[in-house]
C-alpha cells in the first residue's frame, strides 16, 4: 500500500485555520480593532461598507510597522507577543496567536498601509488569498491602515452562509460595542455605507456606556466597586426597574478583554434574587482585573472563553458587591415587603409614649331588653316560594373562590375560567380546557397577519406623539422593518439621531403598550432578521400577538371568555399557538373516571 499521509498546501491550511479565526465580518472587525489597540492608539476609524462584505477598514495612530515587519505579520504564527509558552500565562494583549492576518488575506483582497515614527516612509502590501500581489514604498502618516476587501471571495460556499446585511451589520456592531466599553481611554468612529454610527470621544466607562446606549442610560446605572487579594471588580449594573426581556447589554471584562461566562452571570442573577420581574434580565458592565497567570484565555479561537484558577471565591466576591451596590444605593426593597407608609409613625410623635387605651363597659346594656325588637324573624308561609327565586337566577357558587368565573346560569352553563388562566367548556362528552394566553396570541397573530399582508392597514392618532429613544443597534435593525411596521399600522418618523416619534399605532393596541411592542419586536431580531417580506410579516405578526396577547392570570368577563372562544375556531388553526405550542386540551369522561379509580 503507498504512502496516503501528505502535507496540505499553504493556501489550503490557511483556508482552513481562516475557518477558526475567520467566522463572519465581524470576527475580522474585531480582531482588527485590537490589533490597532495593541499598537498604543489613541484614535481608531473603523470604516464598513455592505455590512463588512465588501470592505472593512481599520485606520490607527499606533506605532505602525517597519518594512520587514510588515511583511511578516501576514505569515502563520508570527507574533510580536509571545516569546515561549510561558508567556501565553502572562499576557495583557488582545492579539497573540500570530494566525489573524494570515487567516484573513487567505479569504479576502487585504491591503495594509503602514509607517513608523522613525521612518521617512511607509510600508504598502496588497496580498489576495495569501498570496503576494505587491509591496512598495509609499508616503504615508504613523500608523497601521488595513483595508479588507470581498471577504470570502475564493469560498463561494462561506460567502453564501453569511446573513443579511442588517444582521452582519448587527454582529460588527456588537464587536465595536465590545471593544469600545473596554478602553474608554481611546476614541473611535464607525461610519457605515457613508454614515457615521459612532463618534465616541476618550471619557470615563460611564460616559462611554452613557454615548453608546443613550443619555437615558444614565440615571439607570448603579456603580461597583470592590477590590480583594484575589481580584478587584468595577464597573456598572443597571437597575432593576430598567431591566429587560432581551441579554444585550451584558459585558463581562477580564483585564479589558470581554469574554461570555455563564458561571458569573449567575452571580449576577443571585444577587439581583427578588429584585427582577419575571422573564426579565438585567444589565451590567463588569470589568475584572486579575494576574494574567490566574486565567487561561487560550481555549478557544475567538478567545472569549475563560478558565478562572479560582472562579468559586470570583463568583462569592461579585455576588456579594454587586449585592452591596444595589443595596448601598437604595436599589434593593426595605425587609418589609408589604409595609404601608401610611402606617409610619408621625415625626411628631416618634419619641413619645404610647398611651394605655381606656375601655368603658356599661355592665347594665341588654340587646334583648327592648320589647318592639323580635328575637327571631318569623318567615312569611304564604310566600314561601319567593325565598327560593333569587337563589335559581344565580350562577353556580364559586367552589374555587376567585379562581373560578362562571358564565351562564345553573341549567346553562356552557363556558367557565379556571384560575385565572384557563377557559373550560364542554365538546359533546368531554371537557375542553383553553389556555387563554396561547389562544388569543393565535387570533392576534393571524388578525396581524391578514392586515399586513392584504395591506388592510388599521391605525390609531395618538394625541401626543410617542419618542422612543434607540440603540444604534435598534435603529439597524429597524430600518429592515420599516415598511412592514407602516402596513401594521404604525406612523412614525425620525427625531434626531437616535429617536423616533410615534404618531399612530395598530388599532388594536395602546399608547401604554408602545414600551413593550418596541421591547419585545427586538428581542425577537436578536437572533435574525428575515430577508423576504413575508418572513418579516410573519415575525412582526408573532411579536405583535406576544405582546397584546391577554395573559395567564387575568380575569376575564363572561362575554370576553365567549368571544375569545368565537374568535379562536373561526380562526384557520386552532391546535397551536404561533409559537408552536399547544392552545386547548379534551378530557373525556373516560379519562376523567380513570382519575377516580
Amino acid at each position: 500500500m503507498g504512502d496516503i499521509i501528505t502535507l496540505l498546501p499553504d493556501h489550503v491550511a490557511n483556508q482552513i485555520a481562516a475557518g477558526e479565526v475567520v467566522q463572519r465580518p465581524a470576527s475580522v472587525v474585531k480582531e482588527l480593532l485590537e490589533n490597532a489597540i495593541d499598537a498604543g492608539s489613541d484614535h481608531v476609524q473603523l470604516i464598513i461598507k455592505e455590512a463588512g462584505k465588501q470592505l472593512i477598514q481599520v485606520v490607527d495612530n499606533g506605532k505602525g510597522m517597519s518594512i520587514t515587519d510588515a511583511r511578516m505579520a501576514f505569515e502563520r504564527h508570527a507574533t510580536s507577543k509571545i516569546k515561549s509558552a510561558s508567556d501565553l500565562f502572562a499576557l495583557n494583549t488582545k492579539g497573540f496567536r500570530g494566525e489573524a492576518l494570515a487567516s484573513i488575506a487567505a479569504v479576502a483582497h487585504v491591503e495594509m498601509l503602514s509607517k513608523t515614527s522613525e521612518d521617512e516612509i511607509g510600508t504598502q502590501i496588497k496580498i489576495a488569498g495569501s498570496e503576494i500581489q505587491e509591496q512598495e514604498p509609499v508616503v504615508a502618516p504613523q500608523g497601521t491602515s488595513i483595508s479588507v476587501k470581498n471577504l470570502f471571495f475564493n469560498i463561494p460556499a462561506r460567502r453564501n452562509f453569511l446573513k443579511s446585511n442588517t444582521v452582519e451589520l448587527r454582529h460588527i456592531i456588537d464587536e465595536f460595542h465590545r471593544v469600545a466599553l473596554a478602553h474608554p481611554q481611546i476614541a473611535f468612529t464607525f461610519f457605515q455605507g457613508g454614515h457615521e454610527l459612532f463618534d465616541l470621544p476618550v471619557a470615563n466607562l460611564r460616559k462611554r456606556i452613557v454615548h453608546i446606549f443613550g443619555s437615558k442610560m444614565d440615571a439607570k446605572l448603579v456603580p461597583v466597586e470592590e477590590s480583594t487579594s484575589v481580584s478587584s471588580v468595577s464597573g456598572f449594573v443597571i437597575k432593576p426597574s430598567a431591566a429587560k426581556r432581551t441579554r444585550g447589554q451584558q459585558f463581562f471584562f477580564v483585564n479589558d478583554r470581554f469574554i461570555k461566562s455563564p458561571f458569573m452571570h449567575h452571580a449576577i442573577m443571585n444577587a439581583y434574587d427578588g429584585l427582577l420581574s419575571e422573564g426579565t434580565v438585567p444589565g451590567y458592565f463588569i470589568f475584572f482585573n486579575l494576574d494574567p497567570q490566574t486565567i487561561d484565555i487560550n481555549i478557544h479561537p475567538t478567545k472569549t472563553e475563560v478558565k478562572f484558577e479560582d472562579e468559586q471565591s470570583l463568583y462569592a466576591i461579585l455576588r456579594s458587591c454587586v449585592k452591596h451596590s444595589l443595596g448601598m444605593f437604595n436599589v434593593a426593597p426595605t425587609l418589609d415587603f408589604d409595609r404601608d407608609p401610611n402606617l409610619d409613625t408621625p415625626y411628631n410623635q416618634v419619641n413619645q409614649i404610647a398611651a394605655s387605651p381606656h375601655l368603658e363597659v356599661d355592665s347594665n346594656f341588654n340587646p334583648f331588653k327592648n320589647p318592639d325588637t323580635p328575637r327571631f324573624s318569623k318567615p312569611n308561609e304564604t310566600n314561601w316560594e319567593s325565598l327560593y327565586v333569587e337563589v335559581e337566577s344565580q350562577p353556580i357558587p364559586t367552589v374555587l373562590g376567585d379562581e373560578l368565573n362562571v358564565l351562564g346560569d345553573y341549567d346553562s352553563v356552557k363556558l367557565f375560567q379556571l384560575m385565572n388562566r384557563y377557559l373550560v367548556s364542554s365538546i359533546g362528552s368531554a371537557l375542553l380546557v383553553i389556555d387563554q394566553q396561547r389562544a388569543h396570541e393565535r387570533i392576534l397573530y393571524e388578525q396581524f397577519l391578514k392586515t399586513i399582508t392584504q395591506k388592510q392597514t388599521a391605525s390609531q392618532q395618538l394625541l401626543f406623539p410617542y419618542d422612543l429613544e434607540l440603540t444604534s443597534t435598534q435603529q439597524v435593525l429597524l430600518s429592515d422593518l420599516e415598511e412592514v411596521l407602516i402596513e401594521a399600522g404604525f406612523v412614525f418618523e425620525k427625531v434626531g439621531s437616535s429617536s423616533i416619534s410615534i404618531k399612530g399605532i395598530p388599532a388594536s393596541s395602546s399608547e401604554k403598550e408602545i414600551p413593550n411592542i418596541f421591547e419585545n419586536l427586538f428581542a425577537s431580531l436578536e437572533s435574525d432578521l428575515p430577508s423576504d417580506s413575508f418572513s418579516q410579516s410573519d415575525l412582526l405578526s408573532k411579536s405583535l400577538s406576544k405582546t397584546l396577547s391577554i395573559k395567564r392570570g387575568v380575569p376575564m368577563k363572561s362575554e370576553e371568555q365567549q368571544r375569545l372562544l368565537d374568535d379562536l375556531f373561526a380562526c384557520k388553526e386552532t391546535q397551536v399557538s404561533p409559537f408552536n405550542r399547544q392552545i386547548f386540551i379534551t378530557l373525556t369522561q373516560e379519562e376523567l373516571d380513570k382519575k377516580f379509580v
